[in-house]
């Protein structure tokens, strides 16, 4: 994952049991596909450099198990710490937010969800039979990410779709080159998770 062209694309394999996708550049062409290991205590995720699975680029896992607080670690094919992205604890529940923190364990970028009444007018329409069948296109979170000087340099936006497949990352500024596969390491994570959520 060197010289990403934006906009980026994680697209969601409806057809497979595991929660896995395909993380795709402006061409269309495959940067990695994501695996998370199914029936495991900890989140345990492989990113492999395309579906056939022969090649791992990174390896991501949960530090502890079911934590409002939990910290993903990021360690590529060689097992080298490169990072982690980390859940801020109760905040999360009302409005998502999570840091991106690199090797040194110093935070590099904030994640935080834009607008947290997308998810709670998108769960209370899901209640209703009939109408939850629209939430997928109807309400669409976004998220933007935010360096130490608070300028947004990424949104990934959930695109419109029946079954919450398809989400789209934006650069919208600058990045230091040693940062950007860790932002895209993060926002692999969060989706696997905020997917969950809604």
């Amino acid at each position: 994952m060197q010289d990403l062209r934006f906009p980026i694309h994680y697209t969601f394999k409806i057809s497979s049991l595991s929660n896995d996708f395909n993380a795709t550049d402006a061409n269309g062409m495959v940067i990695a596909y994501v695996k998370q290991k199914l029936f495991k205590l900890k989140e345990d995720i492989l990113v492999y450099s395309d579906e056939s699975k022969a090649n791992i680029l990174f390896n991501i896992k949960a530090d502890k198990w079911l934590d409002f607080s939990t910290a993903y670690r990021f360690t590529d094919e060689n097992g080298q710490n490169i990072g982690k992205i980390v859940r801020k604890g109760w905040r999360s529940i009302w409005k998502a937010q999570y840091d991106l923190i690199d090797e040194h364990d110093t935070i590099q970028y904030t994640i935080r969800e834009e607008n947290a009444w997308i998810k709670v007018i998108d769960s209370l329409f899901g209640e209703i039979p009939i109408l939850n069948i629209l939430t997928g296109y109807l309400f669409n979170p976004s998220y933007i990410v935010l360096n130490k000087k608070e300028e947004v340099v990424l949104r990934l936006k959930k695109l419109p779709s029946l079954l919450g497949k398809e989400f789209k990352i934006n650069k919208l500024g600058s990045i230091e080159q040693e940062g950007e596969r860790r932002l895209i390491l993060g926002t692999m994570m969060m989706i696997l998770l905020e997917r969950r959520r809604g």
